[in-house]
């Protein structure tokens, strides 16, 4: 077989089990929660722009004015000319707001995942993951020399017999705060209390948690009145941004400052985006407001979908993200274009992201949705399915 045969055989195997993968490009000039798709304007219910940052004005006017003092690009990797004093104000905010030694930044959640997981993990090293942990993580882990085995989603029990096995070993257990796809929320002191019990490490992804809980929006851990010895948080996401930052000991960065390769060779990000990333957690740290709103909407939403009898093809979700199960690929494709004609956007998301047969609309709900908003929702979906 050659190469023009293999990638049209595949590319014709995706499209047969509704499984092919499109990009559509969008107007970035048409603010949330409104999206826009070839001059059609619809309801945005499929971003994680959780709080509306992405608009925010002193996050906007903060990157405007390091633009013009610091340029566009930071010029180098961090350990040759990128890191900058904008970046290290940065990561002493975060550090100081979150509760740890240190914060390193990096350009994205999925370079940070991997930086920690390939940078730390050796061959005699052990990885314990929940099965739903994000993609990075999985790909980390099968690229490392370290034993790796999963356990069940959230099915701890599993983690604690695992635990013992690893005795006298380097064990990391990883775990999302809010899980991506399901937008439910790890058990974070049973998970602390079982590293403690058996000495491993916790790493916590907290992406879709930062921002939106806790105290000042500090994440799932301050939530959860624990901290995990690694945690990684997302500027994608809450912040309205991008690029991600790991917290950690002093001696857990001096260690991956010398062996994660993500951090050692790749261009840093641009210093102006340093200086509005510190903007926007400062934002977020005042956002108390805007999360109540986003409660108020999610709290809004299942009401309204127990009132038409929808509320059982919810996942069990307190948070932004809201699962609406469809089952076949062809149903949740199907479910999505009739929300689309109703001028709804609420993305399919098929295996391999989820369980087969669990074909679902990924409802992401946010703090610049009106009570209206979620009403159109709602009959759009009793419309649609």
């Amino acid at each position: 077989m050659n190469w023009h045969t293999r990638i049209h055989t595949d590319l014709a195997a995706q499209a047969a089990k509704q499984a092919y993968r499109r990009r559509t490009p969008r107007r970035a000039d048409v603010p949330p929660p409104e999206i826009d798709f070839d001059g059609t304007r619809l309801l945005n219910f499929g971003g994680n722009d959780y709080l509306g940052l992405s608009r925010d004005e002193s996050v906007i006017a903060a990157w405007q004015q390091a633009l013009s003092r610091f340029g566009s690009g930071s010029g180098g990797s961090p350990l040759v000319s990128g890191h900058t004093d904008a970046h290290e104000a940065l990561e002493q905010l975060l550090a100081g707001w979150l509760g740890y030694e240190r914060a390193l930044v990096f350009a994205s959640g999925y370079a940070a995942n991997q930086a920690v997981l390939l940078g730390l993990l050796g061959k005699n090293d052990v990885l314990l993951a929940d099965k739903y942990c994000h993609a990075s993580m999985q790909e980390a882990a099968a690229l490392s020399s370290a034993a790796f085995r999963r356990f069940a989603h959230q099915q701890y029990h599993q983690l604690a017999a695992l635990l013992p096995q690893y005795a006298g070993r380097c064990t990391l257990v990883a775990s999302e705060g809010v899980f991506s796809m399901d937008g439910d929320c790890a058990d974070l002191p049973r998970l602390h209390g079982l590293c403690r019990e058996h000495g491993a490490w916790l790493l916590l992804d907290d992406a879709h948690g930062f921002g939106v809980l806790g105290d000042e929006g500090k994440g799932s851990a301050a939530a959860a009145g624990m901290q995990p010895d690694i945690l990684i948080v997302t500027f994608g996401k809450a912040a309205g941004a991008m690029g991600a930052a790991v917290l950690c000991s002093h001696h857990t960065a001096e260690y991956l400052t010398q062996f994660a390769r993500h951090l050692v060779y790749s261009t840093a990000i641009p210093p102006a985006q340093a200086a509005a990333l510190a903007a926007a957690c400062t934002r977020l740290r005042q956002a108390d407001d805007l999360r109540a709103r986003l409660r108020s909407n999610i709290a809004y939403f299942q009401t309204a979908l127990g009132q038409i009898g929808l509320a059982e093809k919810l996942l069990p979700s307190s948070t932004a993200i809201q699962p609406f199960i469809c089952g076949s690929n062809q149903a949740a494709l199907d479910a999505a274009a009739r929300l689309r004609d109703f001028g709804l956007y609420v993305p399919a998301i098929r295996p391999p992201t989820v369980p087969m047969g669990q074909a679902r609309l990924r409802i992401t709900l946010t703090a610049a949705h009106s009570r209206a908003d979620i009403e159109r929702l709602a009959e759009g979906l009793h419309n649609a399915v």
